[in-house]
């Protein structure tokens, strides 16, 4: 099988999306096949003839399942692999009494945003080798000044000069001098930046753009004054020449089409908005919300500053605890735009032992790399980790059970002394073992009211 770190995510067979997905989240292994197939769909999708493809709707997914046990993580993990743009939004806050400018149509505009961001940074990183050459000519021009018309210098002077400063520059001679820079305010107007928000979403149009060439209104693109290092300079001028160099139409043109056609929309605590109203209360219609999202979901156009962006194709993720509503609680027209439910597995005292070691991202690791900058070697022996991840499971099981979430609480509470003092420590190296883990959090698992407020 190939590498599938080499090939492009929309490429990756399901069998290498969920060997990708093992290496950051342990367990869950219907909810990784289900997102996995999804994502092969998409590729499948672009196969097919063009008059079939347009038919070819994603099939969305519900993720169930408790907090903290990978239901995000899994669907922001997919987006990276896919290198798709990919938003999060709560369903909840569309509820929210107040929440004034933010309709549901805003998720989309979100993903086009991320889309465009994302599309720039690449177009950016194609030019840098021309923004560093027209970088070092401004910067050249700055330390050594032209000649002014009708002065010339003796011929072959001025290339010579600038040759050495040049080379001067290149070997980092410069690097301790200042410089003073005209740079472009890229800021806008901060008169209109206080009114171009969500307040006027709906309208799809950034005022603080439009308006913000208005002198009236303090806006312009006035050059901007400011001394900094050579180096710092350097960057600052090649980041300016980049942002010329790139084609915004072309950015705008290929962010629309990824995010239409490859986009993931993840909608978290969809189980906040199902059912019906059993009493009043200072909350928006739970059922008013899914019906706003229902035209999204199912296909619409929606407006946005970069121009209308069709849904039909982007992939809805949605997911829920459903402690107390059920997936059947939503309208039915919404419970058919998501044909695929994935109910994900709690989380046990085993699965968080492997949390603990397995993934890239593990929290032991990231612990011993974060000490490791202070000098300080940190270990941990294999009953350690074992005796953690009981004391976090016993804490699941009493309190609120947060999943994995948990072991962040555990460890912090584990490793504050060494986290405070490990400067100053004399001791460089610190092994953690069981008999450590149950000296410093046993009593406080032991303390049921103790463990509730700290752990």
């Amino acid at each position: 099988m190939a590498d599938p770190a080499k090939k492009p995510g929309s490429s990756l067979t399901p069998p290498e999306v969920v060997a990708e997905l093992d290496r950051y989240i342990v367990g869950q292994h219907a909810a990784k096949r289900a997102v996995a197939i999804a994502l092969r769909n998409r590729w499948r999708r672009q196969q097919v003839d063009a008059e079939l493809r347009d038919e070819i709707t994603p099939k969305n997914i519900i993720l169930i399942g408790p907090t903290g046990v990978g239901k995000t993580e899994i669907a922001r993990r997919l987006a990276k692999l896919a290198q798709a743009p990919f938003v999060k939004v709560e369903a909840s806050k569309f509820t929210e009494v107040g929440y004034v400018g933010r309709d549901v149509d805003s998720m989309i505009r979100d993903l086009v945003s991320v889309a465009v961001q994302m599309v720039k940074d690449e177009e950016v990183e194609k030019v840098q080798g021309r923004a560093r050459e027209l970088a070092e000519e401004r910067l050249l021009d700055v330390l050594l000044p032209r000649p002014s018309v009708g002065i010339r210098p003796p011929e072959g002077a001025p290339s010579e000069s600038r040759d050495k400063m040049r080379a001067m520059l290149r070997a980092g001679t410069l690097d301790d001098r200042d410089v003073e820079l005209e740079l472009a305010d890229r800021g806008g107007s901060p008169f209109m930046q206080g009114f171009s928000g969500a307040g006027l979403e709906e309208m799809g149009l950034n005022l603080g753009e439009m308006l913000g060439q208005n002198p009236m209104l303090g806006g312009g693109r006035k050059p901007k004054k400011r001394r900094v290092r050579v180096p710092q300079a350097l960057e600052l001028l090649r980041e300016e020449e980049a942002q010329k160099l790139v084609d915004m139409d072309k950015v705008t043109r290929e962010a629309v089409h990824r995010a239409e056609q490859s986009g993931i929309v993840f909608i978290d605590e969809i189980d906040k908005i199902a059912g019906k109203e059993r009493s009043m209360g200072p909350d928006v219609s739970r059922e008013g919300v899914q019906r706003d999202i229902l035209p999204i979901v199912e296909g619409a156009t929606v407006t946005t500053k970069y121009g209308p962006v069709k849904t039909d194709h982007m992939l809805f993720v949605a997911s829920g605890a459903f402690h107390v509503a059920k997936p059947s609680d939503l309208i039915p027209e919404l419970q058919g735009r998501f044909p695929i439910r994935v109910e994900l597995e709690p989380l046990t005292r085993a699965d968080l032992v492997r949390i603990l070691t397995e993934p890239k991202n593990a929290l032991t690791w990231q612990y011993v790399a974060l000490l490791a900058t202070e000098g300080v070697t940190l270990s941990f022996t294999p009953d350690a980790i074992e005796a953690i991840a009981e004391i976090a499971a016993a804490v699941n099981e009493r309190a609120e059970n947060i999943g994995a979430r948990r072991l962040a609480t555990v460890m912090e509470r584990l490793l504050d002394d060494v986290s405070f003092d490990a400067s100053e420590r004399a001791d460089k190296t610190l092994s953690v073992d069981a008999a450590l883990v149950k000296a410093r959090l046993q009593n406080l698992v032991q303390d049921q009211d103790l463990s509730r407020f700290i752990l």
